[in-house]
């Protein structure tokens, strides 16, 4: 096949998959996870059944493939507040706050499907990935001073994310501005 051809293919399958995505997304925050149906998915994306089914065998691969992109998408905004611009504690502070509001956000998908998407591989390596980048930007404010030195930029990292965790049960962004303070807080050069 000509190259433009297979080009051509390839936009309309990423087209259709993206249209499939968000479709559901919605479909699913209106109703409910269980009361959306490949059927409901196929028409509210304006494909036949059986197309939807050559890109997803059920409601739930969908969204699972919906989440990773959300996760991927959080981890690029995450990262450009890293390498961005500003001492290491403030860019440190930005991520933080990020993170925090992406937590909050969090606690919007309902019991029912958070269960499904917090589960899986691409949790465990998206975490095991800003696990990783936090540690760098901690090992880095701590070099320059701006964070403490007498505990590792591992442990520190650990305390971040299970500090912010807390931000999914926070009622407002005030909440969640307080809660990042109190955590930069606790990342300062020990004093004494």
């Amino acid at each position: 096949m000509p190259k433009l051809w297979n080009e051509t293919i390839e936009e309309h399958r990423r087209a259709v998959r993206e249209t499939v995505l968000e479709t559901t997304a919605v479909l699913v925050t209106e109703r409910g996870l269980r009361s959306v149906t490949m059927s409901k998915i196929a028409e509210e994306s304006g494909i036949g059944r059986a197309t939807l089914y050559k890109y997803f065998p059920d409601v739930e691969s969908i969204m699972t493939a919906w989440h990773e992109e959300q996760i991927a998408g959080h981890l690029r905004e995450l990262a450009a507040l890293r390498d961005g611009p500003g001492g290491a504690g403030e860019r440190l502070r930005a991520v933080l706050e990020a993170y925090a509001f992406i937590q909050q956000r969090r606690n919007g998908h309902g019991p029912e499907l958070g269960a499904l998407l917090h589960q899986g591989e691409h949790v465990a390596g998206a975490e095991q990935h800003l696990h990783r980048f936090l540690r760098e930007l901690l090992a880095e404010g701590a070099q320059s001073g701006d964070i403490r030195d007498d505990v590792s930029p591992d442990e520190l990292a650990t305390y971040c994310l299970h500090a912010l965790a807390a931000a999914g049960a926070l009622p407002s962004k005030a909440a969640v501005h307080r809660l990042v303070s109190v955590t930069v807080t606790g990342l300062g050069p020990a004093t004494g």
